[in-house]
């Protein structure tokens, strides 16, 4: 019984929520990647290499027989998803610096092209009183 109630709890907190939108938009993510590395950047790169597919590149140990099987070194599949990598984590990163810039362009407190909230509004009006009143009340301590 316990079990459940603390999955009811995790489940209506919102946590299972957030994971759940984090594995669709990952999900989501990944086919955009995967497209960007196999379509757009690996035909320009097989045309560099002379129309050479990475994924059957392999050393050969043993060739193959009649009833002995290829033992081989597949190289070509492990740079392929090695490239894969590295597009992805270039991608991700020019994604979150963005996300960062737009970010910080939201907080910035003295660009006027983004409308504040009223509540922010109202905290920065309360924070400028109250340090205008403790200059003041600093001005009356130091002059008794």
């Amino acid at each position: 019984m316990k079990l459940l109630k603390e999955f009811k709890e995790f489940a209506v907190k919102g946590n299972m929520m957030d994971m759940a939108i984090g594995i669709i938009i990952g999900a989501a993510f990944n086919k955009v990647i995967d497209v960007l590395a196999k379509q757009v950047l690996l035909p320009p790169l097989s045309l560099l290499s002379e129309d050479v597919n990475l994924e059957n590149q392999k050393f050969i140990l043993r060739e193959a027989a009649t009833n002995v099987d290829e033992v081989a070194i597949a190289y070509g599949k492990l740079a392929e998803v090695f490239l894969d990598f590295l597009i992805i984590g270039f991608t991700v990163f020019v994604v979150i610096k963005a996300m960062n810039r737009l970010k910080r362009k939201a907080q910035d407190s003295n660009d006027t092209s983004v409308s504040t909230p009223k509540d922010i509004e109202l905290l920065s009006q309360l924070t400028e009183l109250m340090e205008e009143q403790n200059k003041i009340l600093k001005t009356l301590n130091a002059s008794k």
